[in-house]
């Protein structure tokens, strides 16, 4: 029987104790809205990511590091025939962790997520790496592959692509027999737009996106515009040199997402 998240917690104990304070903290008491991500990952691999699935994508976010976490708890034996697809660089950090945790000993990958920021440099990690990593090109039907969402309402119609990685999300789904969506409760809404306010983003080639904003407000989204990044000059640049628009549409259009 494969172990519980809390259980798993409580036997990372002593490897947890020589994290550093940050790590250390994060591992003792989850916050709510951690402890619920948590929650909403291991149920979906433990309900849809099953023995018989060899091709699993794997989506971005901020679940992803809990969904890598209840795919090590399922066991060395189980992964050793897998492949994972990943969408992106960071997707692909915690797949590499997931190759370590199946051949050495078991450390939180919650904690291994967030040494990265202190230091660690993914290319070192990806070289120490036993897992088989695969691509679309390689791999073009995928089992199952396994995605957040930045809000889903009742009829399971979500927005994605907050985190400016939708072209390579939308291409695994696509490549999916299966697609699963890991929400927690902050991301149900009745109508789409409610709770995720920066609207629908739209990843698009940099020549294109004066012609779409074009677009996006001559069908109802007046105020759509180019995400501009914080951290540097410019707009947000995906991990395929996309820029990415997000586009607001009111609750009307909202309530129907196919009109």
């Amino acid at each position: 029987m494969r172990p519980s998240p809390s259980t798993t917690l409580s036997a990372l104990a002593s490897q947890t104790a020589l994290a550093p304070p940050a790590v250390q903290a994060v591992e003792k008491k989850l916050s709510v809205i951690e402890a619920s991500k948590r929650l909403a990952a291991w149920t979906a691999v433990d309900k849809h990511i099953r023995p018989e699935h060899k091709v699993i994508g794997i989506g971005s976010g901020s679940t992803v590091p809990y969904i890598i976490e209840c795919i090590v708890a399922q066991g060395d034996d189980m992964n050793r025939d897998r492949v994972f697809l990943p969408t992106g660089a960071s997707c692909l950090f915690l797949l590499v962790l997931l190759a370590e945790l199946c051949v050495i000993e078991r450390v939180s990958v919650l904690a291994l997520a967030l040494v990265l920021h202190a230091g660690f440099q993914s290319k070192e990690l990806i070289v120490k790496g036993k897992l088989r990593l695969g691509d679309v090109d390689q791999y073009p039907v995928i089992d199952v592959t396994i995605d957040g969402a930045d809000e889903v309402d009742g009829d399971l119609n979500c927005i994605k692509g907050g985190g400016a990685c939708h072209l390579r999300e939308k291409v695994l789904a696509e490549a999916a027999v299966t697609f699963i969506v890991v929400a927690d409760y902050r991301k149900n809404s009745k109508v789409l737009g409610t709770n995720y306010k920066k609207g629908v983003p739209i990843e698009v080639a940099p020549f294109a996106y004066a012609k779409l904003l074009q677009n996006l407000r001559n069908l109802g989204s007046p105020t759509a515009s180019l995400r501009m990044a914080t951290e540097k000059a410019g707009p947000v640049v995906s991990d395929n040199g996309n820029f990415v628009i997000d586009a607001p549409f009111p609750e009307e259009q909202m309530r129907d997402p196919y009109t």
